[in-house]
């Protein structure tokens, strides 16, 4: 099976985009809804809690978890993948939310690591939008700017616009909010033209609409959902291994939360169109909610470090 780790409810946007480009594959989601939203915590708080939702993920029978929240891929993958990952489940992977974007902003391959020929003619001006976290971690623009260097790159932090997508605020209210951060961001590049935008956020498609409208029409909106789903199902044809086709009678997802499951069902359908039958787990350990259940073995630190 594979996993889709969020810290709420954004990730089912990209749960939604998986299960329509993958429709006979099975998925199990888990939500930390009891520590949401992550955009405001510490780095170490982020690692410490996506640490605790994949292993849990990995107990449940998955062998790949996505990462399908920016701020865990941000600032905790590269560090679960290099230490974490090979010490604990060599055999397992862990992809994030962040590269298939990176890829198609830069048309570089992840597995380049510096700025390739081809990259000498991309450029362009692209805006973010995403958490405090995310921006703060400088994932995006260092992973672009790595790739192709003439790409400049602006972002804008959103505080509270998480908190109040899920807290069901108002159109009215999100999108003065929206319209307030594109003026933000725009006045950061000093008012000039910007290509393409990066909602880097996975709750910001379900206002897409609302940045659509702050936008002058011709600034691309990338769809971070769909080019997940298309980046997954390439990994999959690469590493079949990782496929779990549904068997006649199975159900296509599993939905866990680590809050109460009554309020997340409601959350779930804004979310991803159609009532998840969410199940509730947790646990404690070292202070933080963890959901209980097995974990294999420490293995040796011999798997190499992947990300796509």
């Amino acid at each position: 099976m594979i996993g889709v780790f969020d810290s709420g409810s954004g990730g089912l946007t990209v749960l939604r985009a998986l299960v329509e480009r993958l429709p006979d594959q099975r998925f199990v989601y888990l939500g930390d809804h009891g520590h949401a939203p992550y955009g405001e915590r510490s780095p170490d708080e982020v690692y410490g809690l996506t640490c605790a939702g994949v292993s849990r993920l990995f107990g449940l029978g998955c062998s790949l978890v996505i990462l399908a929240c920016n701020t865990a891929a941000a600032v905790a993958l590269r560090r679960l993948q290099q230490t974490w990952l090979p010490a604990r489940f060599p055999e397992h992977r862990v992809l994030g939310v962040l590269v298939p974007v990176v890829e198609s902003v830069t048309q570089v391959s992840w597995e380049v690591k510096a700025a390739s020929p081809a990259a000498e003619s991309t450029a362009g001006r692209v805006g973010i939008f995403a958490t405090p976290r995310t921006v703060e971690s400088g994932a995006y623009p260092r992973e672009i700017g790595l790739r192709a260097p003439a790409v400049e790159v602006f972002q804008q932090a959103c505080p509270s616009l998480v908190q109040r997508i899920e807290a069901g605020a108002t159109a009215e209210t999100l999108a003065d909010q929206v319209a307030a951060e594109v003026r933000a961001l725009r006045a950061r590049a000093e008012g000039g033209h910007l290509d393409r935008v990066i909602l880097g956020c996975t709750h910001y498609p379900l206002v897409e609409a609302a940045f659509r409208a702050a936008l002058p029409p011709e600034v691309a909106i990338l769809s971070q959902p769909r080019l997940v789903a298309e980046s997954l199902a390439d990994y999959l044809r690469r590493h079949p291994r990782h496929r779990t086709p549904r068997g006649a009678g199975q159900s296509r997802i599993a939905a866990f939360s680590t809050a109460e499951a009554k309020t997340v069902r409601a959350l779930g359908r804004r979310f991803f169109g159609e009532t998840l039958a969410f199940c509730q787990i947790g646990g404690q350990i070292g202070g933080m909610s963890l959901p209980p259940g097995p974990r294999p073995a420490p293995g040796p630190a011999q798997a190499p470090t992947v990300q796509v």
